[in-house]
Order: C-alpha cells, then structure tokens, then sequence
C-alpha cells in the first residue's frame, strides 16, 4: 500500500451541528474506531447504541467553567500531535499514558449563525469556539499521522478511504482535509474580528482577515485565461450569493458579477410603493424604470437602450408574474432575478432553458451598513457601504427656478439610479425612467455626450419625433467641476439638475443654470462608484 496510509484506531468527535453524526460514527465503529466525544455529542452517540469514551475518562478531569475547558489538556493534544515515527514523542506519550488519536471530527460553535440572528452580545462571545480551533489546528498540523474533519460534506470521503484502504486514510486525503481545516478557522477567526470591528465600531482595525465559504468553482473568471470561485461571506445580504438558482445555465464569473449590480440597484425601489425594473450590461444600468406593473417598469426600462439590453440581467422588485415574464423572455436575457416568481412565469422562463432564473426571496437594503473590499497590488482597500439614500438627504435648491413637483420626483429617481453606474456618472430620466445613461468616462462632459447620444439612437428605433432627454432631468454622481458638462446636459434637453455640489466652481455652474432657466438641486452627497 502506498500514498502513507494511517490505521485509524481512535477517533475524537465534537461537533455542533449533529447531521450525519450517527451514522458516520456508527461506520467508525464498524471498522473497528474506538470512539472518544464531549458533551452533547457523547451523549448522542451512547443514545444511538453506541461505545463511546468521554473525554473527560481520557484526561482525568471533568469538563468545567460551563463547558469552556474540556479537551485543553495534554492527553487531547498530545494525542494529536504527537508525530508516530519520533521516538522521542512515543517514548512521551508512553511515559505520560497519552493515547494516540488519528482521526478529529470537529465542526464548531455556530459563531455566525449566531450573529446572523441577532442574538446580544454575551450570547455571541458564549459562542465563539476555542478548543475547537486549537483542537483542528493541532490535528492539521501533525497531518501526516491524523486525519481532520470539519463539516459533515467530508464524512463519506473518509469512509471511502477507511473502506478502500482496510481502515487507513491516506496521505493525500489528509492534505486536503488539513488545508480545509485551516480555510474553515481563518474563516472562523474572521467572521469575529470583523464582529468584534463591528461592535467598536472601529472602521481600521490593525488587521483586516475576509473569510468565506465556497458557493460554486467558476469555469473561469472575467476571461477565459483567469480562474475563478464565488464564496459566501458571513454578512448574508439578499442576493445572488443567497438566490436560489430555479433552472438554467451555471452562472459564469460575468453573471455574477452583473447579476450582484442589477440587483443592489433594484434594492432602491421599494415595492410596497412601485413596480420596477432594472436592466444590466458589464456592471452598468442600460435601463432603469418604476411603473405600474412589472410590465410596464420593463417595456420603459427597454425603451432606454434596448441594444445593450440584449444579452443583459433584468433584476424585478415584485414577484415575477406571466406578463413580465413573457416579455423578458422575447430578447436575449442572460439572467432573471426577482425576489420570487409565481408558477406560471417559471413555467414560460422554462421555454428558454439556458436562461438563469434566480429567486432570492427578498430585496436587498439600500441603507444597511456593510463593508467592500477591491485588491490593489500588494493591498486590500476596505470601505463601508454606499448606504445613502437620496430620500434622507436635505436636497437644496440652489438655483432662481425651483424645480416641479414632476421634476423632483424624476430627480430623486435619477440620482437614485447614479448611485448604481459607474463614474463618470449622467443620467437623464423622465417619467420615472431612465432615456440616456452615460458611465465610466474619463470626462463627465463624455459622458453627458455619450448619454445623449444613446437617447439619439433610441429615437430612432422607436420612430420618436425627439430624444426622450427633451424635457427630462438629469442627475451626475458627482459635483460638475465646470459649468461645460452641465451646458451639454441642457443642450439634450434637460430641464432640471441634481448633483452633490462642493466645486470650487459651483457659483459658475450655478449662474449657467440660471442663464439657462433651469432648476438645479444640490444633495450634499456624492455617490462616486469605480
């Protein structure tokens, strides 16, 4: 036999989370394990039918402090680090009677289910795990002699390998088990030093660990050249990483990514108050509208720029019903995501089996708190959540025309679409919906131009008589540095301005708006997104 294989003679169990507890301990036992638990798991074992030593039997002390100390002890360590081919360390063990153990199955305290349900925080710190981890680290450094579990998904590799092998593991099993390991309590550690981050309400802590579980191995990232996975973080947020897939392709890198954008943008409209529909290419908004029902939110959406909508991501407010559905269903939609959807609409989206349906059960908070993170070479750039809603900004009216009731509305829609595209950003809206989005240029002069334009060729193929940014308000996600990108703005059409303000320049802008006989409003926030 080859591959360093290690009998498995005894085997220490102490887990949270019991499934498959039973049974995998149970195959243990049937190739011949003695089994060695704490607490809650012992007593389920020896309630199953089962022999099981308590630890307390293997280190001469009981468990204590509430069960905070029970296998911090020489003879549960010494156990597993113990390297079997030194004889200095079996002459140690002997002298100190310490048995060996080859095989830990670990799972730990429920941290961040804890925190995710709101619990207070002494209930938390009750939570947080430490022989566990000590116990997992010590059997994944000594991996060369002792296998490692720490979730239920690996008990079956194990009995495959204790089968295959006359109840040994092998080296290149155990490789993997401890690297696992390893992954399971960084990823432990950082969920509480971000909680704890958290709770301080420290913004920059000394050090910064991100940790997260595998959702899905991507067949390759933004090109095909790149390799690439999607991971779960422990903040839980309504989204695609919590979506439920209903049918369609694997989600690529590419999907996810758009899918993420189309979805935090629809999270701005509340859909006890409006339908609404948000339209996706590369990470950008092409079409934004509210409407009287998910139909109609999506037929105005398309009229936007229905060429980059082809091939895009529609995101929903409601409840995907049949209308919408077979509307969706007419172009080329790489992906669906609403927060539910009723049986007939899955049933037409059906039709299309390569097209995504995601459900996600519920919209995504645009005020709640957050971090996001974006690699730089050798670093980590962490921030907070854009949270700013437009709704709880004191809007200002800076110029001699206010705006119209009409007016601000479509304001406050379009800054609300801004906050979603990326920098340079210019949208122009009307009729609560999106007629030119310009986004990411160098210039936001460009991107007024490029927005406009874009208005130009939807005119055109809808056979208008006139740019639907005549008469519409436009909204830039940062203060116009000159007055020129908000003359090219008037020039398309628009009637009324919203921006941050904070230039150096706004008097300018200011008298230029007047000039013009324009209303222009000032948030005090500014939404840049790169």
């Amino acid at each position: 036999m080859t591959d360093h294989p290690r009998r498995v003679t005894r085997a220490l169990l102490s887990v949270s989370d019991k499934a498959g507890l039973i049974d995998f301990a149970r195959a243990l036992v049937d190739h011949g394990v003695e089994l060695v638990s704490t607490g809650g798991t012992a007593k389920a074992i020896a309630a199953a039918g089962l022999a099981v030593k308590d630890v307390s039997e293997l280190t001469g002390f009981p468990e204590m402090m509430d069960g905070r100390v029970k296998t911090l002890h020489p003879k549960v360590h010494g156990g597993l680090l113990a390297v079997r081919g030194n004889a200095e360390h079996v002459k140690a063990m002997a002298d100190h009677d310490i048995a060996p153990i080859d095989l830990l199955v670990v799972n730990l305290y429920p941290f961040e289910a804890t925190v995710d349900k709101g619990a207070g925080y002494e209930d938390c710190i009750e939570n947080i795990d430490i022989g566990g981890p000590a116990m997992i680290r010590a059997a994944a450094k000594n991996h060369d002699d002792v296998a490692v579990v720490v979730e239920a998904a690996d008990y079956q590799a194990v009995l495959d390998e204790l089968a295959a092998n006359k109840g040994a593991t092998t080296l290149t099993l155990r490789k993997k088990l401890a690297a696992k390991a390893y992954a399971r309590t960084a990823a432990y550690d950082a969920a509480i030093s971000n909680w704890f981050a958290d709770q301080l309400k420290t913004a920059a802590p000394d050090f910064r660990a991100i940790g997260g579980r595998l959702i899905q191995s991507l067949r390759y990232g933004e090109n095909p050249h790149q390799s690439a996975a999607f991971y779960r973080t422990p903040d839980h947020c309504p989204g695609v990483a919590t979506a439920r897939q209903i049918q369609g392709k694997e989600l690529s890198y590419n999907n996810i990514n758009d899918t993420d954008a189309a979805y935090e943008c629809i999270g701005e409209f509340d859909a006890t108050r409006t339908a609404a529909c948000v339209i996706v290419k590369h990470a950008n908004p092409c079409g934004v509208a509210e409407g009287s029902s998910l139909l109609a939110a999506y037929r105005s959406a398309l009229a936007c720029d229905s060429t980059s909508a082809f091939g895009g991501i529609v995101a929903l407010n409601r409840t995907l019903d049949a209308e919408a559905a077979r509307a969706i269903t007419e172009i080329f939609t790489e992906v669906i995501i609403a927060p539910d959807a009723t049986d007939e609409a899955i049933a037409i989206v059906a039709a299309k089996k390569n097209l995504r349906l995601l459900l996600a059960g519920q919209l995504p908070d645009p005020r709640a708190p957050g971090l996001t993170y974006k690699t730089v070479a050798g670093g980590l750039l962490v921030q907070s959540r854009d949270n700013a809603v437009v709704e709880d900004m004191a809007l200002k009216a800076v110029t001699k025309r206010q705006p119209t009731e009409a007016e601000l509305r479509d304001l406050k829609f379009a800054f609300r679409v801004a906050k979603h595209v990326k920098s340079n950003t210019i949208v122009y809206a009307k009729d609560l919906a999106t007629v030119g989005i310009g986004a990411g240029q160098m210039s936001r002069v460009d991107s007024a131009r490029i927005a406009a334009r874009k208005a130009e060729d939807a005119a055109a193929e809808l056979k208008l008589a006139a740019p639907m940014t005549k008469g519409s308000v436009v909204a830039s996600d940062a203060f116009f540095p000159f007055a020129d990108g908000m003359l090219a703005c008037i020039e398309a059409g628009a009637t009324a301005v919203i921006q941050p303000g904070g230039s150096v320049r706004d008097d300018e802008v200011i008298k230029a708006a007047d000039d013009a006989g324009i209303a222009m409003v000032f948030t005090g926030v500014r939404h840049f997104r790169h």
